[in-house]
This record gives C-alpha cells, sequence and structure tokens, in this order.
C-alpha cells in the first residue's frame, strides 16, 4: 500500500506542478497584480483527503520548491512558502471539522490564509505596512479562487468514491 500511495503522490506532484507552470505562463485573469486560481492546490486539497496529511505536505513542498526552480522565479519562493505553510497548517487543523462534502469551504479558508501569508511575506520583504491595504482584494480572490479548486477536488473525490464503492 505504502508503494501505491507514493506513486500518487508522484502523480499528483507532477500534476500540480504542471498546473502551476501553465497557470504562471497564462496572461493573469485580472488587471490586479497576483490573483491566481492557484489550480495546483487542487491536488494538493485531493492528496490530503485519498492519501493524508504527510503526503499532501510533500505534494506541496516538491510544488512550490520545483514550482520555483522551474519558472526562474526563486524570489517567488518566498511568498509560495510562506502562504503555503500558512494554509497547510490551517488545513491541518480543521480538515476534521469537513467532511468531503464541505471540502470546498476548506479550501475557501485556506486560500484565504495563503493570501493573508503572502501578503505577510510583502510587507516583511518590503518593510511597506501600506501594502496592507490590499488585503480586501486579496480576501476576495482567495474566496473565489478557494471555491473554484476546492469544488474541483471536492468533485473528483466524490466521484472517485463512487466508482471505488461500485467495483
Amino acid at each position: 500500500m505504502k508503494t501505491k500511495k507514493l506513486i500518487l503522490t508522484a502523480i499528483l506532484t507532477a500534476f500540480a506542478l504542471v498546473a502551476f507552470v501553465i497557470e504562471g505562463a497564462i496572461p493573469p485573469l485580472t488587471p490586479i497584480y497576483g490573483v491566481k486560481l492557484g489550480l495546483a492546490n487542487v491536488f494538493t486539497l485531493f492528496a490530503l483527503y485519498a492519501l493524508g496529511t504527510r503526503y499532501a505536505a510533500v505534494v506541496m513542498s516538491l510544488r512550490i520548491v520545483l514550482g520555483s526552480i522551474f519558472t526562474g522565479q526563486l524570489v517567488s519562493f518566498i511568498y509560495s512558502l510562506s502562504g503555503g505553510l500558512l494554509s497547510f497548517l490551517l488545513m491541518i487543523l480543521l480538515k476534521r471539522f469537513f467532511p468531503l462534502k464541505q471540502l470546498w469551504v476548506l479550501s475557501v479558508l485556506c486560500a484565504v490564509m495563503h493570501n493573508i501569508g503572502q501578503l505577510a511575506a510583502a510587507v516583511f520583504m518590503t518593510q511597506t505596512l501600506a501594502i496592507a491595504y490590499y488585503l480586501p482584494v486579496l480576501i476576495l480572490s482567495g474566496i473565489i479562487a478557494g471555491a473554484f479548486t476546492g469544488l474541483c477536488a471536492q468533485l473528483v473525490l466524490m466521484r472517485i468514491s463512487k466508482i471505488k464503492y461500485k467495483s
């Protein structure tokens, strides 16, 4: 069973990395800098519910490290890491309160936390507190993106569980 989990973790990491790179190559959906859907998070959420916390942490960590290297945006590593760690910690703390049918709600909360972590890193890096005025925009974008990515992961997991029980 452990080998299957490792293989699935590697596949999810590869998919997350591809989604991250492709999303970075697509022109922004909004004129607001830094607002993205975060499609790679679908794979982290999937790993969390399908494989568990450890494997989800591996998917997220490798995606952040390799994504920064592959895109050549090593400065964004700090922002991705700070947002990723905060959102993942919240994910771990709250997962037991959100069954699969409410995964999208957990995803919204984690996406907002991710944006708060990135904003905190930006304030720290620039030593400019005025960046905090950007928070309402980031919260709104986190709600929208988190709902979308959470619903994607939730629908896939629910479909897989139906298939699993039919066979």
